[in-house]
């Protein structure tokens, strides 16, 4: 919330590509990452020019990197077990 998203704009990142409290922008970084993210999907070549329209060369970059990253720990931590630390409570 520091970087200025409300807890009803949160609230909503599940529905946030059908959600009017999102921009073109934000819809189109968290398509991104739900690409890479769920195994059924893929990054297509659309949704990496929508994705370009939106973010240079060097943020895509990061984005993907950002995304890898929390899609590994995710596998790690499942792997070996280790629990929420209790930061981020989803309901």
């Amino acid at each position: 919330m520091r970087a200025g998203a409300t807890e009803a704009k949160i609230a909503e990142v599940a529905t946030a590509l059908a959600s009017d409290l999102f921009d073109e922008r934000e819809k189109a970084a968290l398509a991104y990452a739900e690409a890479m993210t769920f195994t059924d999907r893929k990054v297509t070549e659309e949704l990496f020019s929508r994705a370009r329209a939106h973010f240079s060369e060097a943020q895509i970059v990061e984005l993907t990197a950002a995304v890898a990253l929390e899609n590994f720990r995710s596998k790690f931590n499942v792997a070996l077990g280790i629990e929420a630390q209790g930061f981020c409570l989803v309901q």
